[in-house]
């Protein structure tokens, strides 16, 4: 599925069956339709999320793991995040991001072994691993319904959406390379949830 200029989905294709040739032919067309390269890695990438489709981090941190291949190292993430007021989609799950954080993969793999409520719940585990940066730059929510407790203590940075806002506004923002009257450049993502993103120096590399 890809967006149309006029907003409406578009289906790009459709393979059915379990012939090999089928699966290859439909991650060709992914690949090419759904990555976005870019010639060099952002060193500051700023996505919005929609307030109406975006209540959690647990939804929300398709901004981190669909950009982590952009982004420099030592880069920032700033996501903006109005419509945040949670980690979980329900209750367990919040607790559990609440109690360990996104510390990375090792250190998710360390609580994991040691904790019995982390392994009776692989994909809390999981989350917590690709919602993180592995320290490899950081990750700033900028919010206006969590407190910067709240948001720290999961081992995010916090600001207050409406001081980043000022900064950062949606409204004045053209999707891509941004360049902002003090000289700053940025990369804008206005819906993260329609692509991935990724240096292509990296992706070749691989």
């Amino acid at each position: 599925m890809t967006t149309a200029p006029e907003g409406a989905a578009v289906l790009e294709g459709l393979y059915i069956g379990r012939e090999r040739a089928l699966f290859e032919k439909a991650v060709a067309l992914s690949q090419k339709r759904n990555l976005i390269f870019l010639d060099r890695a952002p060193k500051k990438v700023v996505v919005n999320l929609d307030e109406r489709e975006f209540k959690s981090t647990w939804i929300g941190n398709k901004a981190v793991y669909r950009t982590r291949m952009a982004i420099a190292d030592g880069g920032e993430l700033v996501i903006l995040a109005p419509g945040v007021r949670k980690f979980g989609e329900d209750p367990a799950i919040d607790a559990l991001i609440r109690k360990y954080g996104y510390v990375g993969k090792l250190g998710v793999l360390a609580a994991y072994r040691g904790n019995q409520d982390l392994k009776d719940n692989l994909s809390a585990a999981a989350h917590l691993i690709h919602g993180s940066s592995d320290g490899r730059f950081g990750i700033t929510y900028a919010v206006e319904h969590l407190t910067r407790a709240e948001v720290e203590g999961v081992g995010f940075r916090y600001a207050a959406l409406s001081e980043v806002r000022k900064r950062y506004d949606p409204a004045r923002l053209a999707e891509g390379w941004n360049v902002l009257p003090d000289g700053e450049e940025i990369f804008y993502i206005g819906n993260p949830a329609i692509g991935l993103w990724t240096d292509r120096t990296k992706f070749e590399a691989t």
